[in-house]
This record gives C-alpha cells, structure tokens and sequence, in this order.
C-alpha cells in the first residue's frame, strides 16, 4: 500500500512538472535549498527596512493609546509648530510701508529684549548653579581634610607603614581608650591643672611633660622635648598680640640663638660619645676642654689627613678642621686657640675673628664683612680646602649658595650652618648671594624642599626637629599631630607653647589645622588649637570624661564665632556624649542637696555650665536628663514645664513594670517630694499644672486596678469633672484656665468617668440600693451635668477644641446630615447596653474625644461618625 502512494505522489509531481513547462511566460529557476534561502533572506530584510518606521509608529500609537493619547493628532501638532518664525527679527515687506516698519521694529524691539533677558537668566542660573557646586564642595572637602587629620599643605601619604603598638599597661582594660603613652600625660596635665585651680604657684608645663619622655625610654622624645625646652627658654615680653611678638627682630634673634645652641649641645655631645666609645683610637689626653676632644674626636674622624688641606697643622690635625669643629661644639675659645697657635699662617683672619668673637649677635662690622666677603670671592671661592670655606662662609655670612656637602653631610649640620648665616639687619649693600633671612630659610625648608625631601613618613623627628627649630613651631605640630602614633606628642608640645603664649591661633574654628591669614607676614602660620584639642579628645572623651575634661580647661579663655566659651561648649558635648552626668556635674541627693561633680574644680560658677548642658539635652530632645541637670541647676520652672511635658503623654496609659509611665511616675514624685520638703515652687501655672497631673496619674491607676470608689473618690475631689447641674457653669469657668498638657487628656478623662459612672449604674441597678454613707444621687443627674459641661467647653471654648488633636469636633448647633442614629437598649441577659445602627438623620451632636461622641446625651463611638466611611450598619457597640 506504502508502494502504491508514492507511486502516485511521483505521478502527480510529473503531472505538475508538465503543466509548469507548458507556460512558457514564466522563467524557469533553477536553485538549490541554500540559494533559495539566502535569496528569502534578502526579500526578508528589503520588507523589514521599509516597514520598520511604520511598524515603530504602530507601536508608539499603542503604548500612547492605552493612555488615552491620541499620537496622530500629536504629529500633526508638533510638525505644525515652528519656532524659526516666533523669536527671528522680523523685516519689513516693503521701505514705503510705514507701519508695517514701526510694527516690525517693535516686534524687533521686544523679541531682542525677551531673548536678552532669557539669555541673562541662563547665565545667572548657571553661575548661582556653579557658586553652589563650589561652596558644597568646600564643604565636602573640609570633612574630608578634617576626617584625615591633614592640614591641606603637604600632599597625604597613604602609604603604610608598620607602627608599633602602644598598648595600655595602666588603663582598665575593656574600657580606657587611651594608651600608656596617654596616661602618662593626662597625669602630668591633671597635676598642671590642680595646681592653677588651686590657686598655687603655675608650674612649668613643659618640665612636666619632659618627664614622661623620662619614663618612656624613647631617646627620640627625650630630644624632642629637650629642644622644646631650649627652643622656649625666651625672655617672654608680656603681649596681647603674639603675632607682633614672634615677628619681632629680638625673638626671632633669640629663637636663632636657641637653635644654634641646642645644635651645638647636642653635637658636642655626639662628639663626647663618640670619643668614649673609642677612647683606644681616639687617644684622648689628660686636659679637658673642647679643643682636647675635638683634637681626639679626628683621630676618629680624620685618622690621615685629606688631600688639598691648607695653612698646615695643628697637632697633627688640619687646622680649618680644628677650627670648623671646634666652632661647631660651639666653642669659640677653643676655636681661637686654634688660630692663635696657627696665627701666621692665617693672615688677616685673627683679627676678624676675634671681632666675631666679641660681638653679642656674632656678627662682623659691616666694613669688616665686606673685606672678609671679598677676601673669600678673590681667593677661596674655589678653594680645594672645605673645611675653610665653611668658615670662612660662617664668620661673613656669605656666598649663601653653597651647602657645603663635604663638611655638613648630616641635615644637623646642614641646619647649624644655614642658621648661622641668616641675617636680620636691613644692609642694603649685601648682594642677593650673601644675603639670607629666617623666612627665606622658612620658606626653603617648609616648601621648597617639604616632607619628601626628608623623607619625613620615615624620619618623622627629624623633619619635627627641622621646622621647629627654625621658629615654625605650628607647621611642626600639625605634620606630627597627622602622625597616630606621634599625636600626643604633637598636642601636648602645642599646649606648652599656648601656655607660654608662643603659639599663633586661628582666628577662626572652621579653619584647617594648619592655616595662613590675610595680613600675615610670608611664612607666618597659623594652628587651629581649639580643633586640635578636640581632635584629640575625640578619641577617649565616650570612654574617659575626666581626662577629657582637664584638657578642656585650657580652652576656658577661648572663645567661637557666636562668641560663646568653648569650654562650657566642649563640656555640655562631653556630657551630653559621655551620659556621665552625676560624676562630670555631680549628683541631687534625696534630701535636695547637690553632691559637687569634677566640673566644680574647675569653674566658680557650676549653675551657668549645668544651665548650658541642660538647654543643649532640651534642644536634642533628651527631656528626662534635661529635667535632671535644671534641677541641679536649681531651676525649678523649668523642670516642672518639662515634667509636665514629659508626664501629659503617659498618665492615662496602664502602668506597668520598667514601663515608661512606671519611670516617670517615681521620678515626678520624687520631684514632688523634694520640692514639698523644702518648699521650692515653680511659676504657679506650671506648679499647678504638675501636681494635676500626678492627681490625674493617680486617678487613672486607680481606675485601671478596678478601684472604682477610689477612683471616683479622686476624680470628685479634683473638681474638674462636673457632678452635680449646679457645678456646670463653675467647671467651664475653670477648664478655659487648664493648661494644654491638662486639656490633651481631657478625652481620656471623661471616657474614665462615664465609665466609673456607668459601672456604678450597673452596681446600684442590681443592689436596688445606693453606696452606704454616700448621698444617693441620680445616674441621670451625673450624666446630664457632665453632658452639659461638654458641650459648653467644647462649643464655647474654641482654643480648648483646638488643643485636642484627632478629634472631629462638631458642635451642637451644627447639623448633620445623613448620618445614623444610634439607640442604646438592654441586652436580653440584662448585661450591658448595646448601640444598635439605625438608619435615621441626625439632628444635633457634639465631640466628646477622638473615640465617642454624644447624640441626644448618649456617648456614641466616633468609629461610626457619618464621616468616617468604613463603618458598617450591621455593627453593635458594646460599652465598656
């Protein structure tokens, strides 16, 4: 059967095949599979071009007329506009037309101004635009500076480096944040602080903290403050301006001074060590003195002499050697015992020398300096002997150009040379080359060469000892102060000089670390002290308030921008950030007396301060620890206008143990209290006030433990609920008196009292018989005089409506119109009432709080207002 149809489907194809070549109109194709493909592909794509526009315009009316956009009409009203014709000059048809040409030019006339003043608004819009940008990006980049601890001068090393570790020996563990290094100042600056605060004799804060250098065996510290102690040992001249005074010619001589000899103290010594450590190869002889340990110190250093020495020897040493190394212990004797034993050889030098020697600035005559400089230009400039041109370099103070690399091969050295050339008189016949001031060598050290030349990540002390000893005192503290592990060095250094009154301010807090200000000298800088303090501080001040605190003390004569002292301001953050306020500011005990804290040390009057924590904890909402400090600060108006605050949220809440209400309650009635012992009272209104509201606190706990008599005993006594017809008027009169906090729970009141009312109704309906020894008064008297009173407060009183928020007050003139009337009917077990919905208009209401409201002096629920549209006919209110 299978044989039998494809015998047919062939005969069929023949059958077609046949047919086909009988229309000889049609081409015949002959193509394979592939051919046929590739050339449907082609039809496929030419289709595809062409509709591809059409199919996109198709889609776009779809997705638009989903939306109820019509985009054929659209098109047609976007390609109809042109905007070439409505702001291009418009020209005049023809010159004789005269009002075409008026007409024209006014057009003009407007469309230039319109595109002026577009053109005006573009550009004042980008540049309020651009000044935006960059005042948001100063401020971005002043945290990140300040979040980096740089002082915007020198680029950031980010590289790392593997710092030891200082790990608290003496602190608590788990708590202290400070190290060992740390402790040991904050000790020393607690002894600084105790001493002023008791009004002794102030010691020298510097001495003090070189004896932590003592105990912590670190020769780099005990160098560091050493030269702090030389560089400071000034005569201080009493100034208000410390700029004027650290610019003035006589303390930058003595700063010079200070330098050059701190250098030639620690060379000497240096020279000493070296000496006694080789004592064999030194042959140190019997005499002391410098010129015997300079004489034993070559035996070390020059063991031959060096080519190109001249004027001969002494002792078997150079004698420009002797000479320069002898001037470098800082021994001028000893140096012109040098030369008076080489005399002969060394020409008119003698006699310059001795010259130098006796001058006080160490300094020649100027007619002398000029033949000793052009001495030295004629014949020593190129001079094979180094030894001697340094000399002669020093004693003239000349040809500043040279670095004398062969003799100064230590950056000491370098320094103790350049120091000794610089110049303060005004000679205006010294050349530029023989001519150097303290801030060209300022400016030299500090930017030219900066922190990569000497390699200052590395050699931190070194690029310290550089800048301050060259009276940049400030631009040494902010480099180390941006090194971790150095930082309480650096602060510490800076608190020394603050004291001696050596140390240039900012004159503003925002400024960075390290700043220069308009109308300073050069290369003056300027130290944020305030910031740097607080830097530093930042650090321990959470864990360890105390020391905190004696670092504070110092800013007690600083001042912020809004003038206000930055000690009372550091201190309202301390405790405020710390939560230690018993131990910073001291504690109240139970009998209103105030345990002193550690901030009666330090200031006379501790009531400003604790007023000033007190309104910063008001200002970032802590109220309870507000109440606290203003009642140490004795200022009873204010804590009971917080109380009152603070308690007017909870009372009608059920207390509960460690509950917010249960905190707030102990803490009221122990303010109550104390303020009862010893008859302190606030302004009469907020008195008044706070001890309504313990009563109403008092009122509801008793109304949510079931004590129904007590509770209605309280609310009666209070008087501010009407009970009786007669009290009515009396109650108005009275609640427009209440303060807000008073008339907030004035809802939760009436609902408590109803309730109270209604549970008595049901008690007094099953006993048939009223409370013994209780005047018998009528359910209904109670509930009309409370009706009455309410809408007299609510619809006379307008503020007192006002004050209740989520209440939809409606009067009872007001009419409402479909609404539901609501019937209150007893349940068919003689339980309690039930409101049923019927759907009848209402006449006249009145809002009773944000859950019930009265309709023909029945309390119905607010969760079927007419307004509120989620209630439900077929839903029954039970009360409570």
């Amino acid at each position: 059967m299978d044989t039998e149809g494809f015998g047919e489907l062939l005969q069929q194809a023949e059958q077609l095949a046949a047919e086909t070549e009988a229309v000889s109109e049609l081409p015949h194709v002959e193509r394979n599979l592939q051919e046929i493909q590739q050339a449907g592909e082609r039809l496929r794509s030419r289709t595809l071009t062409r509709t591809s526009q059409d199919t996109a315009d198709v889609k776009a009316s779809i997705l638009l007329g989903s939306r109820g956009l019509d985009i054929f009409h659209i098109s047609q009203r976007l390609e109809s506009l042109s905007a070439a014709t409505t702001f291009e000059p418009l020209e005049p048809v023809k010159d004789t037309d005269i009002q075409g040409f008026l007409k024209n030019e006014r057009d003009n006339a407007l469309l230039s101004a319109i595109e002026e003043s577009r053109r005006r608004t573009f550009l004042l819009a980008e540049e309020y635009h651009r000044d935006s940008m960059l005042v948001q990006w100063e401020q971005v980049k002043q945290r990140v500076l300040h979040t980096l601890l740089g002082a915007g001068e020198d680029a950031l090393d980010f590289s790392q480096e593997v710092e030891p570790s200082f790990v608290s020996e003496v602190g608590v563990p788990g708590r202290s944040a400070l190290n060992n290094v740390e402790v040991a100042y904050s000790r020393q600056i607690y002894i600084f602080n105790e001493k002023i605060v008791n009004g002794h004799l102030q010691p020298n804060l510097g001495d003090l903290c070189a004896s932590v250098a003592e105990s912590l065996d670190d020769k780099n510290v005990s160098d560091m403050w050493l030269m702090v102690k030389q560089m400071t040992d000034v005569l201080l001249v009493p100034a208000k301006d410390t700029l004027k005074c650290r610019v003035s010619v006589d303390m930058q001589m003595a700063f010079v001074r200070q330098a050059l000899q701190f250098l030639e103290n620690s060379y000497k010594n240096y020279t000493m060590v070296t000496v006694f450590g080789n004592l064999h190869q030194a042959q140190l002889g019997g005499v002391p003195g410098t010129y015997q340990l300079v004489c034993s110190f070559l035996n070390i250093k020059l063991p031959t002499p060096l080519p190109g020495m001249q004027d001969g020897e002494v002792e078997g040493h150079p004698v420009w050697a002797l000479i320069y190394f002898c001037l470098r212990c800082g021994d001028l004797s000893a140096a012109m015992q040098v030369v008076n034993r080489a005399q002969h050889q060394l020409g008119d030098f003698k006699i310059w020398f001795q010259e130098y020697m006796n001058s006080p600035d160490r300094r020649l005559s100027p007619a002398t300096e000029n033949k000793l400089r052009l001495h030295y230009r004629r014949v020593l400039r190129n001079s094979a002997d180094p030894y001697k041109r340094a000399v002669y370099c020093l004693i003239g103070k000349c040809d500043i150009g040279d670095n004398h690399g062969e003799v100064a091969d230590k950056t000491e050295d370098y320094l103790w040379l350049k120091l000794n050339q610089v110049c303060f008189d005004e000679d205006g016949s010294s050349s530029p080359q023989d001519r150097m001031t303290l801030a060209q060598l300022q400016k030299q050290l500090l930017e030219d060469y900066g922190e990569t030349h000497f390699s200052a990540s590395h050699q931190p002390f070194l690029y310290f000892q550089v800048l301050f000893l060259t009276a940049q005192f400030e631009a040494a503290i902010a480099f180390l102060f941006r090194v971790e592990r150095l930082r309480s060095h650096a602060v510490h250094v800076a608190l020394v000089l603050y004291e001696l009154k050596l140390l240039l301010k900012s004159s503003g807090q925002s400024a960075q670390l390290l700043s220069q200000e308009a109308g300073d000298p050069p290369m003056v800088r300027r130290l944020n002290f305030i910031r740097l303090l607080m830097l530093y501080t930042r650090k321990f001040e959470s864990t360890d308030p105390r020391e905190a605190l004696q670092y504070f003390y110092f800013l007690r004569n600083e001042k912020d921008s809004q003038g206000e002292n930055m000690f009372m301001r550091c201190v309202s953050e301390l405790v405020i950030e710390s939560r230690e306020f018993d131990m910073l500011l001291g504690r109240l005990e139970k009998d209103g007396s105030r345990k002193p804290g550690v901030i009666d040390k330090f200031a006379g009057d501790t009531r400003a301060i604790i007023t000033k924590v007190a309104s910063e904890a008001e200002n970032k909402g802590l109220f309870e620890e507000a109440v606290k400090l203003y009642e140490l600060a004795k200022n009873a108006d204010k804590v009971l206008e917080l109380m009152n605050k603070l308690l007017s949220p909870v009372i009608a809440q059920v207390s509960e143990p460690q509950s917010n209400k249960e905190r707030l309650k102990n803490m009221a009635v122990a303010i109550a209290e104390r303020y009862r012992t010893n008859g302190i009272a606030g302004e009469k209104s907020v008195d008044s006030t706070f001890y309504l509201l313990l009563d109403l606190m008092t009122f509801f706990d008793e109304y949510h433990a079931g004590h129904i008599d007590r509770s209605y005993d309280v609310i009666e006594r209070l008087k501010l609920v009407p009970l009786s017809q007669d009290s009515v008027e009396e109650r108005v009169a009275a609640f427009r008196n209440f303060s807000d906090e008073i008339r907030h729970n004035l809802s939760e009141v009436l609902l408590a009292t109803m309730n109270i009312l209604f549970t008595q109704y049901k008690r007094l309906k099953g006993a048939a018989a009223g409370t013994p020894g209780r005047p018998q008064r009528t359910l209904e008297d109670r509930d009309m005089s409370i009706i009455h009173w309410t809408l007299d407060t609510h619809c006379d009183d307008t503020s007192a409506a006002q004050s209740s928020p989520g209440s939809d007050h409606v009067c009872g003139n007001d009419s409402v119109s479909d609404g539901w009337r609501y019937q209150c009917q007893t349940g068919s077990d003689g339980g309690p009432n039930e409101l049923k919905l019927l759907p009848s208009p209402f006449s006249k209401c009145t809002v009773l709080n944000s859950r019930y409201w009265m309709h023909n002096n029945q309390a119905v629920s607010t969760l079927f207002h007419p307004l509120n549209k989620s209630y439900s006919s077929k839903t029954n209110l039970v009360l409570a």
